[in-house]
Parts: C-alpha cells; structure tokens; sequence
C-alpha cells in the first residue's frame, strides 16, 4: 500500500485533482471555491484523498453552510455542523473522518485555499489580528452567529464577483478582502473566547505572538529538533525565558509542547503508514531504537508495535 500518511499538498496539488475553474482562482496563490450535493461527485478525488491524513501546505477556510462532517486535525476530531467556520493553518494533519452521506444532496460547504506566500503578503497588525489566536490551536471551529453569517456570506460572494471580474488587480482586491476577514474571523474568535475564559487568565499579546512563532518552529522542525536551545535560538531568547513564556501562555511546558508534536508523528506514521519502526526512528531522528520505544512508551503507555496492532 501506498504511503499516504505523510503527503503534502498544496493548491497545484488540489488543481490537479479536481477541475476548479479558473475564474475562481489566482495561481497557485488562491482559490475559492463551494461544494453542494449536485458538485460532490465531481470533488470525489479530494474527498477519496482526505480519507488519508494529509499536510496543507496553507491555510484553508471551511465555511459549512449546511451539512454535517468530520474534520480530524492533528488527529483530534472536530464536528463541523451547519454555520460553522473553521480555519486550518499550515502544518496541521487533516483527514476527513466522516460525512452524512444520506444528507450530502443538501450539503453547502464553501472554502478559501490560500498559499503562505500570499498570506505572508497581506498586511495585518499582527499584533492587534493574534493576540487571542493561539486559542484557535484548541478551538478552529466555531458556529456562527445571524450577524456573523451575513458577514461570512458578504465575503465569499463578493470575493466570487472580484475572481470573476477579470480585473488586472484582482490579486490586491483579493489581498485587501482577506485582510478584512481575518479581523473579522479573530474578532469573532476573541468575542467567543472572551466569554468562556477567566478574567485573570488573559496573557499579554507579545507572549501569545511568542508562543505562536514557537509552535510554528515546532511544527516545522519537530521530527529533527527536540531541544529547546534549538527553538530559544531561533526566537532570540534563552532557553528558560522561551520555557517561562510557553507556560505562561498555554499552561503547558515547553518540552512538552515538543514531545507532543513528535508523539503525534509517531502516531500518525504508525497508524497509516507501512514504514517499518525502524524506518520511523530514522524519519523522526531517534539514535535508535531502543530509545525511540522508550520515549513512545512513556507517553502513550503502548509500545510502537502494541500501539499499531491496537
């Protein structure tokens, strides 16, 4: 069987396998696009994929209209229902774990796919947008309420029109416009968060931001880099400061943070793949594999082999 557990896909991929119409898309940058009952057997070579855990190697936005699935992210599983927004950032696993098939005629989902160098190239007060946003790692969907709804219908219609204008600066149009979503996604977030959370618990936005560029040098160097000198160096901090402001923004330690990561890896390789453990100690870096069986056995209480026959 083919190894599918580690694909990474990115916009060109999903071009390839489905025939999006080019109006409603801006290279390999963007593209918009909706799913209805009547589109589903078109769509069949992304769905079949998502069966699979995959990397985006983007941000997606999913805006279930009306409908039910399942959406696993990191292999945590997540309802998508009617109204619900849900935002993926790169790096996360994604796999389609269930959808209404009985309902599916009647299902309207909408989404956005943008690439990180168009997403890089938007112009957003990072600090005022992600203040609250490491919150999203816990929450990446949230039903959206009448107001709200108006609002997320706006965007994506007007975002059609501009894609299908032909205008020469659609690229910035579109820039601008999702510049205004992301305030208004965060705003919903934060407005949502607000009401759940202690007051006491508010971290600073500069420790959050902090914590933010953490998880994403761990996301991209975990199966290399266990050490927190590693990730203090590339965030110009010492280790013991960079440990302080990971607990003070996610409650958890920094290490942590990291053997989740790498136990999630393993997991994931163990699970869909038909890598042998020793080719996974190599993949994920171990020096061998004794103490790869050790460090898995610790966390999860299975060894390697108990957890994939599990």
């Amino acid at each position: 069987m083919e190894d599918k557990s580690l694909q990474t896909i990115d916009i060109r991929r999903i071009q390839a396998l489905s025939p999006f119409v080019d109006e409603y898309a801006l290279g390999a940058d963007f593209i918009l696009g909706s799913v209805s009952g009547s589109q589903v057997e078109k769509h069949q070579p992304i769905m079949d994929m998502l069966r699979y855990p995959v990397r985006f190697g983007g941000y997606i936005i999913f805006f279930m209209r009306k409908g039910h699935c399942k959406l696993d992210l990191n292999l945590n599983t997540f309802d998508v229902r009617e109204n619900t927004l849900l935002i993926v950032v790169p790096g996360n696993i994604v796999k389609l774990s269930y959808y209404n098939e009985e309902r599916i005629a009647d299902a309207q989902l909408f989404f956005a796919l943008i690439s990180k160098d168009f997403m890089s190239g938007i112009r957003l007060d990072f600090n005022k947008v992600y203040q609250d946003s490491i919150r999203m790692w816990d929450n990446p969907c949230i039903v959206l309420q009448e107001e709200d709804l108006s609002l997320a219908d706006d965007f994506f219609n007007l975002s059609r029109k501009v894609l299908l204008s032909k205008r020469e600066n659609r690229r910035e149009i579109m820039g601008s416009l999702l510049t205004s979503f992301a305030y208004f996604a965060m705003g919903v977030w934060t407005q949502r968060m607000d009401r759940e959370r202690e007051p006491d618990s508010r971290s600073s936005a500069r420790v959050n931001q902090l914590f933010e560029r953490f998880i994403a040098l761990v996301t991209e160097y975990h199966t290399s880099e266990r050490g927190m000198a590693f990730y203090a160096d590339k965030l110009c901090l010492t280790p013991k400061y960079l440990s302080k402001l990971v607990k003070q923004a996610s409650g958890r330690s920094a290490p942590d943070w990291i053997d989740s990561f790498v136990i999630l890896e393993a997991k994931n390789m163990l699970k869909y793949s038909d890598r042998t453990i020793k080719e996974i100690v190599y993949a994920l870096h171990f020096p061998n594999q004794s103490v790869f069986y050790k460090f898995f056995k610790a966390h999860t209480g299975l060894t390697p082999s108990e957890y994939r026959k599990a």
